[in-house]
């Protein structure tokens, strides 16, 4: 295939979108460390400098789709109708949803865990600039569907409801996915398989009880 420049902004965010619906689908087929500029440039039929065009490093463009991943979640999330009940029957059934959308979503789970260590490793100051901005304009959207389900709950406790979630996925996701050699050793060993993680149950878990934490705290005279 031969190479031909984008040369119109159009052209760009069009070369810019292959890249990443490439990035996305080798993501289906292996884990963020797998995934190598050598092997996206080859996805797409580019050269890793023509690559380079267009996201400075391997990283930025993983970034790049964790954000389209948050911003496709946030829409999925927003399409539910907040219920009716007790604070804490919405504080449960918002823990449920939160939980069972990340879990049918393991590509964005992949990078939330690797958002820290690995992806903001090697890239420019610009590009995190860029980054954290969207990030913080994700978070206060989460902000607000939280406080939908729960409006019991302030701006700060709905962020930090938010954040325990986000932070439960990040440790939860790598150990609810060992590598084979411990699952040899769960199944010689049936009872170290209680030291395996479910991925689903610990998020879900976690946020009900932070939510109803917080909505106790809320109930108390400060």
């Amino acid at each position: 295939m031969t190479f031909q420049r984008a040369r119109t902004d159009e052209q760009r965010n069009e070369r810019r979108r292959q890249i990443l619906d490439a990035a996305a689908a080798m993501l289906t087929e292996v884990p963020v460390a797998g995934l190598t500029l050598t092997a996206l440039s080859r996805r797409v039929c580019l050269a890793k400098a023509n690559v380079l065009r267009y996201f400075e490093s391997r990283e930025a463009v993983l970034l790049a789709l964790l954000e389209a991943e948050i911003a496709d979640w946030i829409s999925e999330l927003e399409s539910a109708t907040p219920g009716a009940g007790t604070a804490p029957e919405r504080g449960d059934r918002l823990a449920d949803l939160l939980a069972t959308s990340l879990t049918r979503r393991p590509v964005l789970c992949d990078l939330i865990s690797a958002q820290s260590t690995v992806l903001e490793r090697n890239i420019s100051a610009d590009t995190a600039l860029q980054h954290k901005r969207a990030v913080l304009g994700y978070l206060g959207t989460l902000v607000r569907f939280t406080g939908r389900h729960l409006p019991e709950l302030g701006d700060e406790d709905a962020a930090t409801l938010m954040q325990t979630v986000m932070l439960t996925a990040v440790a939860a996701w790598p150990g609810s996915r060992p590598p084979q050699a411990v699952l040899d050793a769960y199944a010689a060993d049936p009872a170290l398989a209680v030291m395996c993680v479910d991925f689903t149950d610990v998020v879900r878990r976690t946020t009900e009880v932070v939510a109803a934490g917080l909505l106790t705290r809320e109930r108390q005279p400060r």
